[in-house]
């Protein structure tokens, strides 16, 4: 009776100890992981050329064995949202408006406010990436490869994709914003110069 407690508390022993080991094993796996995003993140040009590359890669691979059509309509669905969440700012001016909150600098004489991005674009990136690489594993799947006329989930994501940028484009143009920000404008001597002697001429 006490040879089998015994064992029965190796056991449990030996697989309390398995269970610590794969979860230091999995948090070492994570943090180097975490550590070459981080290094890679001032790479932009290269980052996305390497995105690039993977999705041409699964574009090829859908090409070649004509299937899993639905699984790029899927794909070009999340790949769209992503897109809006990264051309809109990370706080809606409508509620701005509704609240009288702190509004875009409309004028040069405002406070610059750099254009804060909804979905950062390191996010972008690694969001899109990952994707086309779980997509590049499903159609290793038969199970995913659905029948499907894709000429018809082209049109709708074209209609789809057509609205979308259009209710987005309009929603930049009525509160004046771009969605992009290259920093501080600076200005020369020469406009301040300018800027000066015509106060003077009008003076």
């Amino acid at each position: 009776m006490e040879s089998e407690a015994a064992g029965v508390g190796l056991n449990a022993a030996e697989g309390v100890s398995s269970t610590t080991l794969f979860a230091r094993w999995s948090h070492a796996v994570s943090r180097r992981y975490q550590h070459l995003l981080d290094r890679c993140t001032p790479y932009i040009f290269y980052r996305w050329i390497a995105c690039f590359f993977v999705a041409s890669i699964y574009v090829l691979r859908v090409y070649l064995i004509e299937g899993f059509y639905i699984v790029s309509y899927g794909l070009g669905i999340y790949i769209l949202n992503l897109l809006i969440g990264f051309l809109s700012p990370q706080v809606d001016p409508e509620i701005l408006d509704l609240h009288d909150g702190p509004a875009l600098p409309l004028r040069e004489s405002d406070e610059f406010r750099p254009f804060v991005r909804r979905l950062p674009e390191f996010k972008f990136w690694y969001s899109i990436t990952k994707a086309f690489c779980i997509a590049f594993l499903m159609t290793f799947f038969s199970a995913f490869d659905v029948p499907v006329f894709w000429p018809i989930l082209l049109f709708y994501w074209v209609v789809l994709f057509t609205l979308t940028m259009r209710r987005q484009i309009s929603h930049m143009i009525k509160y004046k914003y771009v969605p992009f920000s290259f920093g501080k404008q600076r200005y020369d001597g020469k406009g301040a110069a300018s800027s000066d002697t015509k106060s003077l001429l009008k003076d």
